[in-house]
């Protein structure tokens, strides 16, 4: 009788496949141990041979032991060339990692900008610091633009910059003038071209 995937024993790694879930399967029934060895030796060339792409990745003969162990339940008794993951620690969660909640005074130019400010304010005056507030300046422009697509005032710009670096940066519209951003138009297909045409 024919029997589906789903009526079949769940696969610990489906990336695997049956098949070589049941040479694992068979690989523990083997009695002697040498013959048992040889045979997980076989399985992992195999499994080694179904993703040659990743082989140079850092660890991977271990990792494929780890997944052999895993396969097999941790019913294997072998001598593992290398110390493989155990059943108890296989679920463990690692710990979560610290993650510093910052104040974000503008939320629409977000904490880069902030910290791009902070760096600029103290850098020494000169051309290059002109330049790197105009820089910031015109992202900052272009992230307001990115939401509401539409033109901003430079006005705006300057007075949010003066805003961050606490009136050490001051910009005027007499002075300086910022980039003008527009929505790029939306591609039109050959065969819109083609109705627009025989319209005309």
């Amino acid at each position: 009788m024919f029997q589906y995937n789903s009526q079949l024993k769940k696969l610990a790694l489906p990336e695997y496949g049956r098949n070589i879930q049941q040479m694992v399967d068979y690989c523990c029934t083997i009695e002697d141990r040498e013959e048992r060895t040889k045979c997980a030796y076989s399985i992992i060339a195999t499994m080694g041979n179904l993703f040659p792409q990743l082989r140079d990745e850092p660890d991977y003969a271990h990792k494929l032991w780890d997944h052999l162990a895993i396969m097999s339940d941790f019913k294997l008794d072998i001598d593992f060339p290398f110390e493989v993951v155990k059943a108890e620690t296989l679920d463990t969660k690692p710990d979560p990692m610290p993650y510093k909640l910052e104040r974000i005074k503008m939320r629409h130019y977000g904490k880069l900008i902030e910290r791009m400010i902070e760096r600029a304010v103290e850098y020494p005056d000169g051309e290059e610091k002109d330049a790197l507030i105009m820089l910031i300046a015109n992202h900052m422009k272009k992230q307001i633009f990115q939401i509401n697509k539409e033109d901003v005032d430079d006005e705006k710009i300057f007075n949010d910059l003066a805003y961050y670096s606490k009136g050490k940066i001051a910009l005027s519209t007499a002075t300086h003038s910022l980039h003008q951003f527009k929505e790029a138009p939306t591609a039109t297909s050959s065969k819109q071209q083609g109705k627009k045409k025989k319209k005309k």
